[in-house]
């Protein structure tokens, strides 16, 4: 739980560092953290030792964070966003990259910060895609802030140091906690970093792979690493409820969707008109001789 806004941020200029945590994992939520204070407090801010999560041991980094949990003069956010939401936005019909997943982020924390009443006056953010882009991007969206985008500004602006500890050490908790809702499985945590190279992370992935049901929900099923673990999956085919074609919806034809593997692994789909009559369909619907009604009298 992030502290109460001080009374300081809601009469003086601020500035706010925005990093995130997780973006690469194949497994695990992703964590866009910020760290916030007022503008005269900046110089005090360098002599505190942050620096970038990625240069720190764990330790180090749970020490930092408790001491700017407690430091009156420093406020903090999170928007922690689990695996099965980010794979969901890349695989659904109108697609969400990682990019604009990130940027999202970004903005909804700038957007958290406001509303909570801080004279948020200038924000430093680790870029993601094209520094100028999204500089432009974000100074549209909230024109009266001063935006400075910059590749490794973890390393560059102690504010965004401090927001790197945060979202690091935020992630690292949600991983060590972590519930699986799978309760009738025999899962465990030992997925070594899970980044994709890793071959105790494969070794994972290939231990916990289910031929009709795919990944425990720890798992981005999105990425391009779980494919190779479904080339023998069940191929799953159900009807679609979807429109014909041409827009109409006259139900004289069906649409049937063929997945050449899990629909989750991001393969293709494959359709093929069939006829209302039921042949191709599933033997349940066939006996049954159900048919799908959209109009009724």
């Amino acid at each position: 739980m992030a502290a109460p806004v001080p009374e300081w941020a809601t009469k003086e200029p601020c500035l706010m560092g925005i990093d995130e945590a997780g973006r690469g994992p194949v497994l695990g939520p992703m964590v866009y953290g910020c760290m916030y204070c007022a503008r005269s407090y900046n110089n005090t801010l360098s002599t505190l030792k942050f620096a970038d999560s990625k240069t720190l041991k764990e330790e180090q980094r749970e020490e930092l964070f408790e001491s700017l949990k407690v430091n009156s003069s420093i406020g903090w956010e999170v928007d922690v966003i689990c695996p099965k939401d980010l794979s969901a936005k890349m695989l659904k019909k109108s697609k969400v990259n990682l990019n604009e997943i990130s940027h999202n982020s970004a903005m909804g924390l700038v957007r958290k910060v406001l509303d909570m009443g801080i004279l948020l006056a200038e924000v430093y953010i680790d870029t993601v895609g094209d520094p100028e882009k999204y500089r432009i991007k974000l100074t549209e969206k909230f024109p009266g802030i001063k935006f400075v985008v910059a590749k490794k500004a973890d390393s560059l602006y102690p504010v965004v140091s401090g927001a790197s500890i945060v979202a690091k050490v935020t992630r690292d908790r949600a991983l060590r906690n972590w519930v699986f809702d799978e309760t009738a499985l025999s899962l465990h945590m030992k997925t070594g970093s899970g980044y994709p190279g890793d071959p105790d992370t494969k070794q994972w992935l290939e231990d916990h792979k289910h031929p009709v049901f795919g990944f425990p929900t720890l798992v981005r099923f999105s990425w391009g690493t779980c494919k190779p673990f479904f080339k023998d999956a069940v191929e799953v085919t159900w009807e679609s409820d979807e429109v014909d074609e041409d827009g109409t919806d006259n139900g004289s034809t069906k649409r049937q969707v063929k997945l050449s593997s899990l629909g989750f692994t991001g393969f293709k789909r494959k359709t093929e008109e069939i006829e209302s009559s039921g042949k191709g369909r599933c033997k349940f619907f066939q006996a049954r001789k159900l048919e799908l009604v959209r109009k009724f009298q």
